[in-house]
């Protein structure tokens, strides 16, 4: 594929002027003057999140075949010497795995990893985004012309299907990275294939027009040679079209310097939004306040004076290079960019685990992120984050977008909803399990604690009261627990109390018996708060079960106070 924007990163960075500069406040008749050019619509006023949707594993039926962007070596299986990841995602909310050569997680798990080809992937992805206020998606597309062609395709179907099914809006990015010929084949992909998708109520609309997004005019670099005449042609084209036109430029689009070419000026402002790229240009706060003030504050002023919208790009920082501060990073450029004010956010990006820069949920502790091999978890700076913190961190970014929540400088999401987990994580992760029975088949207890959530434990059929048991090895203070189901399955309640032992004979109730509700709108999961007793074999007394005639478990996490 050449160079991307995935390698394009700090040698175009502001360097010594990255001093530090203290943020500028939102001041009457100043940058509040700079009004958007458009209502609000489906980009204008919305969080944007940045969709690769580009993984695959073999067996899961995509065309390309392979380890598709998970190994350097697409042919062979994803391993320390052989892959593109920088950051390991959180298996749990995903039906199936797919083994690879890394070694075993730090709990002694086997180490998987999803496809997106797989269509509860994208479900489960665009689950997320509605449960934490992702508005849109901007699916990306490189050249299709080649053997990712048919892929790409089949994604587009899959991802404009969970657009519709989470009630989410999506829209076509291109990127032109090594597209030798992408002034005539980007109309034809659009004419014959990608406008199709816009008749469907998910794709987006900003002023009445689909979005169409171009990444990569003007960049100064080998994989992106364009001479400033044909980049405007694609853009007047799509205009013509009737699409509403989303540039990703340059960080430095406006001065024609460092990661611009001159002579786009044309180009850039043919456009009918900008949104400049910042991946890899600062990982410090400094930085962010600096761009803010050098960058940000007169690109605004620029689109405001030619009529364009501006939709900044906003990251979580790179995980892999230790920037992201257990989230004071991301709210520091989230905030930034809503004071300035910007028309909307896109956030870079929802599942690069290629760059490190992922908001989708990510491996918590080295306990679920393959042993000695030096990837870093949301627990790397000593400060424990669940795997979902970066997508509830965007949510409250959303909120502060749209004038639900205050402006705040202080970021006011936890990195963890209640009792936090202790560094070693689950405990339950791979420990011992019983049961008073199982449903013959796959379905023995050991399932729960397998870190698969399409695995299941179920008990017998038609039989209550049942019961599910884990040994955690010694007695530990438990204080939460948390129950799963696989997360595509229907609403359902189960009766169910929890009983603790510190000897497996004599049990006392931990949490009483109740109707616990699992609903896929909430990720099919129930957390229970445990008095914190000191407790070794934790039993899950199941009477009723609305959805089946049966105890049903896929998941099971006990954590410590």
């Amino acid at each position: 594929m050449g160079l991307t924007r995935r390698t394009l990163i700090g040698s175009v960075a502001a360097g010594t002027a990255l001093a530090a500069v203290p943020p500028r406040d939102l001041m009457p008749g100043g940058i509040a003057s700079a009004a958007a050019a458009s209502p609000p619509g489906d980009v204008v006023g919305k969080i944007t999140v940045g969709y690769q949707g580009w993984f695959s594993c073999p067996g899961d039926g995509a065309p390309i075949g392979g380890w598709w962007h998970w190994s350097r070596d697409r042919f062979q299986p994803p391993s320390p010497a052989n892959t593109t990841i920088v950051s390991w995602p959180d298996m749990r909310d995903y039906t199936h795995g797919y083994s690879t050569a890394y070694p075993a997680l730090g709990n002694g798990q086997p180490a998987r990893l999803f496809s997106s080809y797989d269509q509860q992937t994208v479900d489960t992805h665009f689950r997320w985004m509605r449960e934490h206020g992702c508005d849109t998606a901007a699916l990306q597309r490189f050249n299709p012309f080649g053997d990712e062609g048919p892929t790409r395709d089949a994604m587009a179907v899959k991802v404009r299907s969970a657009a519709e099914r989470y009630g989410r809006k999506f829209y076509v990015m291109y990127d032109v990275t090594s597209w030798t010929a992408m002034q005539s084949q980007l109309k034809e992909d659009w004419t014959t294939k990608m406008s199709a998708h816009t008749a469907s109520p998910a794709y987006a609309r900003q002023n009445g027009r689909p979005v169409v997004c171009i990444w990569g005019f003007g960049f100064n670099d080998d994989g992106r040679p364009f001479a400033p005449a044909p980049c405007l042609d694609v853009v007047r084209w799509f205009k013509a079209q009737g699409c509403y036109v989303i540039g990703g430029v340059p960080t430095y689009w406006r001065q024609g310097i460092n990661d611009s070419r001159p002579g786009f000026s044309e180009v850039y402002h043919a456009f009918d939004m900008l949104s400049p790229w910042m991946v890899g240009r600062t990982g410090t706060l400094d930085g962010l306040d600096w761009f803010h003030t050098n960058v940000n504050v007169p690109d605004l002023a620029d689109c405001a004076a030619h009529g364009i919208d501006y939709q900044p790009c906003v990251m979580p920082g790179d995980l892999s290079a230790g920037h992201r501060r257990h989230g004071d990073f991301y709210w520091r450029h989230l905030y930034n960019m809503i004071r300035l004010p910007a028309q909307g956010l896109y956030v870079s990006m929802f599942d690069e685990y290629n760059e490190g820069n992922q908001i989708a949920k990510t491996s918590e502790t080295q306990a679920t992120t393959p042993a000695g091999v030096g990837i870093r978890a949301l627990d790397e700076d000593g400060t424990f984050c669940s795997a979902d913190y970066y997508l509830r961190i965007t949510a409250d970014g959303g909120r502060m977008l749209k004038g639900q929540l205050a402006l705040t400088p202080v970021r006011p999401t936890p990195p963890v909803v209640g009792t936090p987990p202790p560094p070693g994580g689950n405990l339950a992760a791979g420990r011992p399990a019983t049961a008073s029975s199982s449903q013959n088949g796959p379905y023995p207890p050991g399932n729960a604690v397998d870190g698969d959530r399409g695995s299941y434990w179920e008990s017998a059929n038609g039989a209550f009261p049942q019961w599910w048991q884990v040994d955690l090895g010694g007695n530990q203070p438990v204080t939460r627990l948390v129950l799963a189901l696989p997360a595509g399955w229907e609403r359902r309640t189960q009766t169910l109390s929890v009983q603790g032992s510190t000897d497996g004979t004599t049990f006392g109730t931990l949490a009483g018996s109740a109707g616990r509700v699992f609903d896929p709108a909430t990720g099919n999961q129930v957390t229970i708060t445990l008095p914190g007793t000191a407790t070794r074999y934790v039993r899950v007394h199941v009477t009723g079960n609305t959805g089946w005639p049966a105890g049903q478990l896929a998941q099971v996490e006990l954590y410590a106070g």
